[in-house]
Formats: C-alpha cells, sequence, structure tokens
C-alpha cells in the first residue's frame, strides 16, 4: 500500500495526516513563529548608530525567515517515507512549504500531487476527511 499523506498547514502549525492502508496517523507540528513586533515603548522607530539604522522589523523579517525555515524543515523531516503528498491551507505558508519540497535535494518533488486553499477554521475531522476525499 502506498503511504498517502495529506498536510493542513497555516503559519502557527501544520497537521500532517497519513494514510496507509486501514491505518491513520495524525500528528501536529507547532511552528512557534513570533507573528508580531514587540516594542518596549509604542512608536519606536528602531535605533540610530551613526549613519546606520537598526530597525525591529529588520530583525523581526530575519528571524521571522528563520523560524520559518525551521518549521518547514521540520515538516519535511516528518514527511521522508510518504509516496503522495497533498498540501492544503490557507495562507502563503503552503506555498512556502512547496517551495521548500521543490528546492530540498532530500526530497522527492514528484510525490507532491497537489497545494490548494482551504479554510482556516477546519477541525482535525475535518482535515482527516479532505485528506481522505482527496485519496479516494
Amino acid at each position: 500500500m502506498k503511504k498517502q499523506t495529506g498536510i493542513w498547514i497555516d503559519s502557527s502549525k501544520a497537521i500532517i495526516v497519513t494514510l496507509d492502508g486501514e491505518k491513520q496517523k495524525i500528528s501536529e507540528i507547532e511552528s512557534n513563529l513570533e507573528n508580531k513586533i514587540y516594542h518596549e515603548k509604542e512608536g519606536s522607530k528602531g535605533t540610530f548608530n551613526g549613519s546606520h539604522h537598526g530597525s525591529d522589523e529588520n530583525k523581526f523579517d530575519k528571524k521571522r525567515k528563520n523560524e520559518t525555515n525551521q518549521f518547514l524543515k521540520n515538516i519535511l523531516s516528518n514527511i521522508k517515507l510518504v509516496d503522495e503528498l497533498y498540501i492544503f491551507g490557507p495562507a502563503e505558508t503552503k506555498i512556502k512549504l512547496e517551495q521548500k519540497i521543490n528546492t530540498d535535494k532530500s526530497f522527492d518533488s514528484s510525490k507532491l500531487k497537489l497545494v490548494e486553499n482551504a479554510e482556516s477554521n477546519l477541525t482535525t475531522n475535518q482535515i482527516v476527511a479532505k485528506v481522505k476525499k482527496f485519496y479516494h
């Protein structure tokens, strides 16, 4: 039997559903992505050091990019042994995962069957049902 996997993903978590014959496995990976820039003083515009301007937003963007990359690597490490992959979710994180799959040399990108939009408020049961419907 083929290991068929579906991933519902947004910036906060990924829910991975793997169908293997009659068995199904559900796992969740939290992203730990920081979604806000925290300022001690509201209205802070960063810092100035001579002619160099250091912005909290630049630091945040760099940190978020690293956190996103780590999140996607964690997902890839959990789906190495799948035969078919279906990705869906509400935001752009699914596109970033698709790009990671297409550039990661250790993952066979031909396993990816479809990437599509989905609602952000799906329950785990709805996610499982959507994956089952996709493969059957």
